[in-house]
């Protein structure tokens, strides 16, 4: 049972909800509450410090942009997500900074924000807290709640639902000349690979039934996308 009482933290989610957009289908506050709700059992489950890990997962996606200003830019630019992880680190720090944070304890919440992005392996989570969050947002992004967000990432993207995987990507990521991004792609390239990626038990038991999820639905796409009956 995923937790849901309030922790002992200057940080609440009622504080989030001003840097996030409410009408992004993919990393909006939604997104945010889901993360935080998860990251708090995995890190009661694991024995996690709840501050650091409270903080990290309300801050992940967070930078200075404020994204509730303009309502009709409130859904982050696809182009944006290479360095999110950074502007979040720095926004982090900017808060935390402000909420009278012990400086290691910044740094902790920092390292975990640098080290949850499945596409830059730079920063590898090294604390538990790190690997904690981590896992929260690579459940978020399987399941039903991940096939969804997928296609709606893609669609934001401007790209297909699904669309023909060439040999080149499916053998190492690399789209041919004029390829899609459908959300089919993003499944071959990254999601059906995160259950083997997390890093704590608790996150692994859980992932077992999203996975199943997630690869019958794209194998079942797929399908019928071709017209098989």
């Amino acid at each position: 049972m995923i937790l849901n009482q309030p922790l002992k933290s200057t940080l609440s989610l009622e504080d989030a909800r001003a840097w996030y957009a409410l009408s992004d289908p993919v990393h909006g506050f939604d997104h945010i509450e889901r993360v935080y709700r998860m990251a708090i059992h995995l890190a009661e489950a694991e024995g996690a410090d709840l501050e650091i890990v409270a903080a990290a997962a309300l801050l992940h996606d967070a930078n200075d942009s404020e994204p509730l200003k303009n309502e009709q830019s409130d859904q982050a630019a696809p182009d944006t997500r290479e360095t999110h992880h950074h502007a979040s680190a720095d926004f982090a720090r900017k808060i935390l900074s402000t909420e009278g944070w012990l400086e290691e304890r910044i740094i902790a919440v920092q390292h975990s924000i640098l080290a949850h992005r499945f596409r830059d392996d730079r920063d590898q989570p090294q604390t538990l807290e790190a690997k904690i969050l981590f896992d929260a947002d690579k459940l978020d992004a399987i399941g039903a709640i991940g096939v969804a967000r997928a296609i709606g990432y893609a669609l934001q993207a401007g790209q297909p639902i699904y669309a023909p995987v060439s040999n080149s990507f499916q053998k190492d990521g690399i789209p041919s000349p004029g390829e899609a991004h459908s959300s089919y792609h993003e499944y071959i390239f990254k999601l059906r690979r995160l259950k083997d990626r997390l890093y704590t038990r608790t996150a692994r038991l859980i992932a077992e039934r999203r996975h199943r999820l997630l690869v019958d639905f794209y194998t079942q796409l797929a399908a019928e996308w071709i017209g098989e009956r």
